[in-house]
């Protein structure tokens, strides 16, 4: 009898405390919340409970009730930038949030090169981490994790900006993070979902991939590694779904590598990722990303170029921006090029220029607009050229031309204002360029304001 009163008991303790409030792991103490919006806190309770949120920047006294699946949603309104807050929120049991900015939130992906921090020996990080103390500046670190199936949690928490994470922490969303509040004066967020080695296809929806043939084709060409996952969806379900519903200002994205041997469908499958991103966010946001560096892939010399091509041909997607770092490499047979600093300001520049409209900023390389076949020679246009171009270190390299037969052989060229001539004295007709379109080309073409030139091909 004692020992069924003492089972009862246990299953009734369980019981109370299933029912208790519970948040998701991206709602907590120290988190950043998106400023001037509608954002959502949710998470689950005892079914048809009674919730009550308060808020500290508002008078209003929010009220939900959970649904007959013990799940509750408020949506509530941000003001300006601003903070610290707390957040009560009440049913049976009561959570206190405290340390709440109201800012920017930006979610950092992609594959090492973004995942990359002091960890992995980054020089620029160790040396900035004594200054790296910065209240202004949260940190949420998404542990990897794969999935068959979208999930509603991670395993994570928010945390102050201090020396010590920030060594843990993407270099290039710490950078980029701490620009943008230096710029702005806003708190940011930034949620760190990123894991090295992984193509585009496992942080894309199974369901876009396995509903298009010629995705699926280039899918089922990814080969199994040791050290990542390669089938699709499983980090999107895991890493990227659970975050879905936090109100987020954009994304910034460096990743590609792992797709440069499936180069030809790398546009559709990106630019179908961005969408898929968008479509569960519920909104349009900006999505800014790094086109690879130079790198000997050790295949035909030119499937690096190809997918860089692929990238430039994705930045025309609504709202997206590519940058350019064909310059911030220090030695082509290293993957991972220690310049991180360097990446994050570009980013960060196109954010501060297209998302908070700061003004005077170069931001944009330069990239073809045009050619025009002139006696003996072939005049290159440009777009995004402020004022004319220059050379970086004497003439002109990485260009090619060929006539009809096909053949490119080196051109010379030179600089015309906003344009450049090029030609050779073997190619008495010539008909196409390229530029910079091999694995490991670092040309010396820039804008006067010191952007790298992006490689292009006329030919098709």
């Amino acid at each position: 009898m004692k020992k069924s009163i003492f089972i009862l008991f246990l299953l009734f303790s369980a019981s109370m405390t299933m029912a208790d409030v519970r948040l998701p792991a991206i709602i907590g103490p120290h988190m950043v919340l998106q400023q001037k919006s509608t954002v959502k806190l949710w998470g689950w309770s005892a079914p048809a409970e009674n919730i009550t949120i308060k808020l500290g920047w508002d008078t209003t006294t929010y009220k939900v009730v959970a649904s007959p699946g013990a799940r509750w949603v408020a949506e509530i309104k941000t003001p300006a930038a601003g903070g610290p807050y707390n957040i009560t929120i009440k049913g049976r049991n009561e959570l206190l949030l405290e340390d709440v900015l109201i800012g920017e939130v930006w979610v950092c992906g992609g594959q090492s090169n973004m995942e990359w921090s002091a960890d992995q020996g980054l020089k620029q990080a160790k040396d900035e981490a004594p200054n790296a103390t910065n209240p202004k500046i949260r940190f949420f670190y998404v542990p990897k994790s794969t999935s068959a199936t979208p999930q509603d949690d991670v395993k994570a928490r928010w945390v102050v900006c201090t020396p010590e994470d920030m060594l843990h922490f993407s270099t290039i969303g710490y950078f980029f993070g701490k620009q943008v509040n230096a710029s702005t004066g806003f708190p940011v967020g930034l949620i760190n979902s990123n894991w090295g080695g992984t193509p585009a296809e496992v942080w894309t929806p199974e369901e876009i991939i396995t509903h298009d043939p010629d995705l699926l084709h280039a899918a089922e060409k990814l080969s199994p590694a040791a050290w990542w996952p390669h089938i699709r969806g499983e980090a999107y379900n895991a890493m990227i779904y659970p975050l879905t519903q936090f109100s987020i200002a954009g994304a910034i994205w460096y990743q590609g590598e792992s797709n440069v041997g499936t180069h030809f469908m790398y546009k559709r499958l990106f630019t179908s990722m961005i969408d898929s991103w968008r479509k569960a966010w519920g909104k349009t946001f900006p999505f800014y990303f790094v086109q690879i560096a130079p790198y000997t892939y050790g295949d035909t010399h030119i499937n690096g170029a190809f997918l860089r091509e692929a990238q430039t041909q994705s930045a025309a997607h609504p709202k997206t921006g590519m940058v350019v770092i064909s310059d911030l490499v220090d030695d082509i047979k290293n993957i991972h090029p220690n310049l991180k600093k360097e990446v994050a300001n570009r980013l960060s520049n196109y954010a501060l220029a297209e998302t908070y409209g700061v003004q005077g900023l170069a931001y944009k390389s330069p990239t073809f607009a045009a050619h025009a076949v002139e006696k003996g020679s072939i005049r290159i246009q440009f777009k995004d050229v402020p004022t004319t171009l220059m050379s970086k270190g004497g003439e002109l390299t990485d260009f090619f031309i060929a006539g009809a037969d096909g053949v490119f052989v080196p051109a010379k060229a030179t600089i015309d204002g906003k344009t450049v001539v090029v030609s050779a004295k073997t190619v008495k007709d010539p008909v196409h360029v390229r530029f910079g379109f091999t694995n490991t080309a670092m040309p010396n073409l820039f804008s006067a304001e010191g952007l790298p030139v992006n490689i292009f091909r006329t030919d098709k």
